[in-house]
């Protein structure tokens, strides 16, 4: 049964929470856009390929901006409540910091039982989806993308010109064609407009034209033939595509695959690694999520009379540096340097050391705070700066009158 207080704690964790899980995730997906858009446009595919595309990014910024969300919004929570005094009156009142993260915890759980199932099932297929959409997109699977003005080869025998495009393809207008046959026979055609019909051959459509003439030679041919048509159907074979892969990489692959070819006495050494190390990476990001409330709180609370943000700071850059370094280790257990347990859950056990250290100078020490030594010297630090600062500033005075 939830109390007033943590109905309270609830309301303010889940603003900062979802907003920072938002702008992360924005900023992810505005930095992705610029790209695909660039990547589409030069391999001529459709402006709606890019939503297909970053829908299938979407989980991967997902499981990455819920930790920082998760952080970001207890910590600002705690830290609003420390520096208007409400957390004193609360402890004040017997309400220990372990009864305080009860609600923090709640959503803690609740978001690593989300993100355990975005990395080890979602993302791992909307990652081959988005690959897919790529392959596609090289090889032409979307569909000729006609360019304007530019001449096309629609196979090997087959050569489209067109000098305006509606409705997104739909309709072509100035149109050349021209078509060699295996026989020397080719045709050449020019028409006002067209535009392409499925069939029921998927690997054959139709060039409807209008409004055109057509020129077809042949070495059998003393003079060229020519006619004239209001309508006439060209029909065109599809180039050969081959099938995308399937999910063949460890990043594609969901966590029951991964643990189960992890295990496989026939799974080659180097693949076997690659996998665990995946494996192992996607279980210390998620695990991590339950020990980030204590590490919210020890960031949030500022020393006494203090309003400085270097929790906040520090929190981002904790957060931030513990990715980058399994990361790492992912890397090196993949190459088979360090077993992948030790390559990622090592930093883990560091990770967690660090935080439990933190968490009980700040709850079980009269007075604790974890922060007050790093603002201490990071104060001093900056009085040294603008000493030097000045020192320069008056040596280079005289200097200057003098000239």
């Amino acid at each position: 049964m939830l109390t007033a207080i943590d109905r309270y704690l609830a309301r303010l964790i889940a603003l900062p929470l979802l907003g920072t899980l938002v702008i992360a995730a924005m900023l992810l997906v505005l930095d992705k856009m610029l790209s695909l858009f660039d990547f589409v446009a030069a391999e001529g595919g459709p402006v709606s390929v890019v939503w297909r595309m970053l829908a299938n990014m979407l989980p991967e910024y997902l499981s990455l901006g819920i930790p920082i969300g998760l952080m970001l919004g207890i910590l600002l929570a705690f830290r609003k409540l420390a520096t208007s005094s409400e957390l004193d009156v609360m402890r004040a009142v017997g309400l220990s910091y372990g009864r305080l993260l009860r609600v923090p915890y709640m959503f803690a759980f609740a978001l690593a039982l989300l993100n355990l199932g975005i990395v080890g099932w979602v993302q791992p297929l909307s990652r081959h989806a988005y690959e897919a959409l790529r392959f596609e997109l090289r090889s032409g699977a979307l569909g000729a993308s006609i360019k304007v003005g530019e001449f096309t080869s629609l196979g090997k025998r087959m050569t489209l010109r067109i000098e305006r495009s509606l409705d997104e393809g739909r309709n072509l207008r100035g149109i050349f064609v021209r078509a060699v046959g295996k026989d020397g026979q080719s045709v050449a055609v020019t028409a006002a407009q067209g535009a392409f019909l499925a069939t029921d051959d998927p690997d054959t459509i139709i060039f409807r034209l209008r409004d055109g003439v057509l020129v077809n030679d042949a070495p059998k041919y003393k003079t060229p033939r020519i006619l004239s048509f209001s309508s006439h159907d060209l029909p065109i074979d599809l180039p050969q595509i081959e099938n995308f892969r399937g999910r063949d990489v460890d990043r594609e692959k969901t966590l029951p695959e991964l643990f189960s070819m992890g295990r496989d006495p026939a799974t080659p050494t180097k693949l076997r690694n690659e996998v665990r190390s995946n494996f192992h990476f996607r279980m210390v990001e998620v695990v991590m999520m339950l020990l980030l409330p204590m590490a919210a709180l020890a960031f949030a609370i500022p020393p006494k009379r203090s309003t400085s943000a270097l929790g906040v700071f520090l929190s981002i850059v904790f957060i931030v540096t513990y990715h980058k370094i399994n990361q790492y280790g992912e890397s090196i257990g993949s190459l088979g340097k360090i077993d992948p347990i030790i390559a990622l859950w090592g930093p883990f056990l560091l990770a967690s050391g660090l935080i439990f250290w933190m968490y009980h100078v700040i709850a079980h020490r009269p007075g604790g705070q974890p922060i007050a030594a790093l603002e201490y010297a990071f104060a001093k630090l900056g009085k040294q700066i603008g000493r030097l600062l000045r020192f320069v500033t008056r040596r280079g005075e005289p200097a200057q009158g003098a000239a």
